[in-house]
């Protein structure tokens, strides 16, 4: 159990840096190379969901999770801002990728623990 819980912490730091890494150089990255580390993004994000979040913990997290993904809709409107906009929609837009799959399986594990009450 304990080892289960490394490797989701692993997971989630590893996610977030290859979110940063997509955040600031998408327009430098091709687009082979992008997708192929969104797929490492939604990877990570099914074993954070999987292996993080814990049955008492499911509740903040989908909030916190809530909260990321509408932040990530303001992405169009951060792209507007002068020098740093692009890699600001870039950043959140990444993260809302990497967060999707884990709020995916929290909310489908917590779904099933209802069911089971």
């Amino acid at each position: 159990m304990a080892e289960s819980k490394r490797m989701g912490e692993w997971a989630f730091i590893i996610g977030i840096l290859v979110a940063v890494v997509i955040g600031l150089f998408s327009s430098r990255l091709n687009q082979d190379l992008q997708g192929w580390l969104v797929l490492v993004l939604v990877v990570l994000g099914l074993i954070v969901g999987l292996l993080n979040v814990s049955d008492k913990e499911s509740t903040p997290f989908l909030v916190a999770a809530a909260a990321l993904l509408l932040t990530g809709t303001a992405g169009d409107t951060l792209a507007i801002i002068p020098t740093i906009g692009p890699y600001l929609s870039g950043l959140v837009s990444a993260i809302a990728v990497f967060v999707t799959p884990a709020a995916i399986v929290v909310a489908l594990k917590s779904i099933r623990s209802l069911a089971r009450d």
